[in-house]
């Protein structure tokens, strides 16, 4: 029959226990830097409302909706269905996705061991020893026989008194917040990656085609020219031009060529296959339609929508709890152990009261001297705070700053693109004159082989300037975060803003912990 506990032995107990409810923590108010106002403007000069109309196929004028919400599946803001497959592809089977997910399966499993010190630890031990003993210490000779049956129940606890679990765990769980963010930043990341690799891809085979329409213009202004040097009205050194110039031009085809096979092997990696099954048709920008409505997040809301701003914020949530562990460390530790069980010589016996046995056990460990080691501790954990404070600020400045390139990129591109197709227009009726002219002889070839290269020049400089309005277009969707936080089901992290606001990045530089 099992005896209650001695009453001082109780009471020490459940003073112990209520003083771990109540327990202090050392963990230091959070430092955050201060969130930017919304009226901030994202760049020095005025906030861009509507871009310019370059006119023509991806022509259209782009309107800046200031605090619209972004959709989650951004880059169907493109209406590309190719596009769209492709994306869903790269989700399910990217390497680099599997292993983000991974990371923050380790990091739960690592919250959930953190997560048992809370709990007290019971260990069933049984044991069964023959054993022969010598009589000799009786002063007899020979030996004799026994066997021992030994179980037990063993209860370990530690009374968390100073929070040292609770700042263990409050590490472990930020780490998992971590994990969380890093998987969506490699989801936003991947995205990115595969539009921007796309349109490259699209701008790439539209140069490749605009390329082989030029060398079969050239190879038909070369016949033209060798047959009017046959009937006598040139030299032939404008024979000799011509050739040099359809050299040339088949010069830059295989170049194009190339890199159009890179990017199509880069989209097959970013799916997760093998270059060789890179085997689907090249895009064009024909596919692609260029949004015509962005929306731009309030600088607020930016750090709650980035998630390696989130990210960031939740290293230093584990940074500084590591803080209060080390200030912990300078305080008792306290364990409390119990022990019930049964000894006997017979499995008979081994039930019988007289064979009880039971233990309780309370350890109090106290640093007197270590050489100063916890206070290097605490110096330790609060450089890693700083490092990490200052990992936040520089992550925080980048978003800002690609935010407001990816805008001004996006009005300048309109400019640019409108000039270049200004530029080709013109070009094209140049040489469709210059052509005229020499066909009828009132124009030398010099001026003729001026306006091929002028339409040359021209029309790749427009396929370039339209590649680059979508490239940077997909640039600041990305910059603002891609819309996770419309997202519905499992795929939501835990912490999303719109349930908490806790660690989103907008406390004040003293404020405390909630």
């Amino acid at each position: 029959m099992q005896k209650a506990l001695p009453r001082p032995i109780a009471a020490a107990l459940a003073t112990v226990l209520a003083g771990s409810l109540a327990a202090c923590s050392f963990e230091p108010p959070l430092r955050v830097p201060q969130a930017p106002l919304d009226k901030t403007p994202y760049t020095a000069a005025a906030r861009i409302k509507q871009t310019v109309v370059p006119g023509g196929p991806a022509g259209q004028a782009q309107e800046m909706e200031y605090g619209k919400e972004l959709h989650e599946e951004w880059w169907k803001l493109f209406h590309a269905k190719a596009l769209d497959e492709l994306i869903t592809a790269g989700l399910k089977n990217s390497p680099t996705i599997a292993q983000a997910q991974a990371q923050l399966r380790e990091a739960q499993a690592t919250a959930k061991v953190n997560n048992s010190i809370f709990y007290p630890q019971i260990t069933g031990n049984l044991q069964a020893n023959r054993s022969k003993a010598s009589a000799a210490a009786f002063g007899r000779s020979g030996g004799f026989y026994y066997s021992l049956i030994t179980g037990s129940v063993g209860v370990t606890y530690y009374p968390d008194i100073f929070g040292v679990n609770r700042l263990v765990y409050r590490n472990s769980e930020a780490l998992v917040k971590y994990q969380q963010w890093e998987l969506e930043a490699a989801r936003l990341t991947l995205t990115g990656n595969i539009v921007t690799t796309a349109i490259n891809e699209a701008a790439t085979a539209g140069q490749v085609r605009a390329t082989t329409a030029i060398i079969a213009q050239e190879k038909k202004l070369l016949q033209l020219t060798e047959n009017q040097y046959r009937a006598g009205a040139i030299d032939y050194v404008n024979v000799v031009n011509q050739r040099s110039q359809l050299a040339t031009e088949m010069a830059t085809l295989p170049p194009l060529e190339q890199q159009l096979a890179v990017y199509r092997h880069e989209l097959a990696i970013l799916v997760g296959n093998f270059p060789a099954n890179a085997s689907r048709q090249t895009f064009t920008l024909e596919e692609l339609q260029l949004p015509e409505k962005l929306p731009v997040s309030l600088p607020s809301q930016l750090l709650k929508q980035r998630p390696d701003i989130r990210a960031a914020l939740a290293q230093m949530r584990a940074a500084n709890a590591m803080i209060g562990e080390a200030r912990a460390q300078f305080y008792p530790t306290v364990q409390l152990s119990a022990a019930f069980g049964a000894t006997a010589t017979h499995p008979g016996l081994f039930f019988n009261p007289v064979s009880s046995i039971w233990s309780l056990v309370g350890a109090l460990s106290q640093p007197i001297f270590e050489g100063g080691k916890l206070e290097a501790q605490k110096a330790e954990a609060h450089a890693a705070y700083d490092v990490v404070y200052a990992a936040y600020r520089s992550t925080v400045l980048s978003a800002f700053a690609q935010v407001a390139n990816a805008l001004r990129a996006v009005e300048h591109d309109a400019q640019t693109l409108a000039a270049q197709r200004e530029a080709f227009q013109a070009a094209a009726q140049a040489l469709q004159l210059a052509q005229a002219s020499y066909r009828a002889g009132a124009s030398d070839y010099l001026t003729l082989l001026t306006s091929e290269v002028q339409y040359d020049h021209a029309r790749i400089a427009e396929i370039k300037a339209e590649s680059q309005r979508y490239q940077d277009t997909a640039a600041l969707l990305v910059a603002l975060g891609g819309g996770w936080w419309n997202k519905t089901g499992p795929r939501a992290p835990a912490s999303a803003p719109q349930n908490s606001h806790s660690d989103a990045g907008t406390l004040p530089a003293a404020q405390a912990n909630p």
